[in-house]
């Protein structure tokens, strides 16, 4: 079956997480990614996180479905390489500080001459214009920067970040969704062009109308913990084993069925409970009473009954329950990918399904350089150019 982006040539110039996410969900369908690293410094997260006989397993999973070459870049032999496998390039993904391939002789403008359906999509911490432009930016910062921060934890507690990198994910996926506008307006026009994405915007895209109430209202939303302004109850309860569950009633049948089953069907009388706003400012006697009945409870026999009444609750899961819940089984969530360092790994899979091109894992992360030669004998190096850039370190 041919997926969806056979055919389609990316070379991925970026470290870490937001521009190879991007350029990853590309290769899951099909699309040749090309990582290019450099000879001597290596993509960094190669040593982030847990490693297996010196192996990163991050990497593993950040790398799958990509072939990975060595480049000095800075290196006028380097460049040249370069714009020759830009040449027949469909997508450039370069997350460098704004101004780095501009320096090289590698800015789109450049690529353009002799390239011009190539989109060049650049990822940067706050985007290619403005006062902040050139100052280093992470994650992390966008976190802070976007109001995630600011309106999570809990209300007498500091400002919270996640223990992941989820702006770089946010972006990493708005970055693959910006290419695909750009290959498709490229479809109609025979032109590629530049997607200019600052990772301090995708997540803020995420949190909701802040903006909007903010202008509207002079609103800025609190740090409630894991309660919710708009709904109650809504939060976390500890079993009596121990574990936690998560409750949602953001609909009004939801919370009167929560509130029957844990036997205070008296308070769906209330004039207050009829709306979210009016349930979130009682918040305190709604949650006393679902955590009061939860808390006798061991999780199993909460989440049946929950569901006998059909209303919404969740497993509090850890990575190992995830692997051994039936429901995530069936949808094929976590895959076994063959790797030749490891054997078989499991990772996550592909985010959805589609029924007739339907994206997979072809391997996991390959190791530094290990594609160099196959990929410049493609663009037709020949032996000996290729044994004197590696014997100057270009590659």
């Amino acid at each position: 079956m041919t997926a969806p982006l056979d055919g389609v040539k990316v070379v991925e110039l970026a470290t870490l997480f937001a521009g190879p996410l991007a350029a990853g969900f590309l290769g899951d369908f099909g699309a040749d990614v090309i990582k290019v690293e450099h000879p001597d410094k290596p993509d960094p997260s190669r040593g982030h996180g847990p490693a297996k006989d010196g192996v990163g397993l991050w990497w593993k999973v950040l790398g799958r479905n990509k072939r990975t070459i060595t480049l000095n870049l800075s290196d006028p032999d380097g460049a040249q390489v370069l714009r020759q496998l830009l040449a027949d390039t469909d997508v450039l993904v370069e997350n460098f500080r704004p101004g780095t391939l501009e320096r090289w002789g590698l800015g789109p403008e450049v690529l353009h001459e002799f390239n011009p359906r190539l989109v060049v999509a650049r990822i940067s911490g706050f985007g290619q214009i403005g006062p902040y432009a050139r100052r280093p930016g992470f994650g992390t910062l966008a976190e802070a920067m976007s109001g995630f921060a600011a309106a999570t934890g809990e209300p007498d507690g500091p400002p919270t970040l996640p223990p992941f990198g989820l702006a770089d994910s946010v972006t990493g996926l708005a970055g693959a969704y910006a290419v695909m506008l750009a290959l498709a307006a490229r479809e109609r026009t025979g032109a590629g062009q530049v997607v200019d994405l600052a990772i301090i915007e995708p997540i803020m895209a995420m949190l909701g109308p802040q903006i909007t109430w903010y202008d509207q209202l002079g609103y800025r939303a609190p740090r409630l913990g894991n309660r919710s302004a708009n709904n109650a109850p809504r939060n976390t309860y500890r079993c009596a084993d121990g574990s936690w569950v998560a409750v949602s009633t953001s609909a009004l049948s939801i919370a009167e069925r929560v509130m029957t089953l844990v036997g205070r069907a008296d308070l769906i009388t209330q004039p207050w409970f009829a709306t979210g706003s009016g349930r979130a400012a009682h918040a305190d006697e709604l949650d006393a009473a679902v955590g009061e009945w939860i808390a006798k409870r061991d999780r199993a026999e909460v989440v049946a009954a929950f569901e006998a009444a059909q209303a919404a609750v969740a497993p509090v899961y850890d990575v190992a329950d995830i692997l051994a819940d039936p429901q995530y089984q069936a949808l094929g969530t976590a895959v076994s990918v063959p790797d030749e360092d490891l054997g078989p790994v499991r990772m996550q899979n592909v985010p959805f399904r589609m029924s007739a091109t339907p994206g997979t894992i072809r391997h996991a992360g390959r190791r530094h350089g290990q594609d160099t030669d196959d990929v410049l004998r493609e663009l037709g190096l020949p032996d000996e150019q290729v044994a004197a850039l590696r014997e100057r370190g270009v590659i």
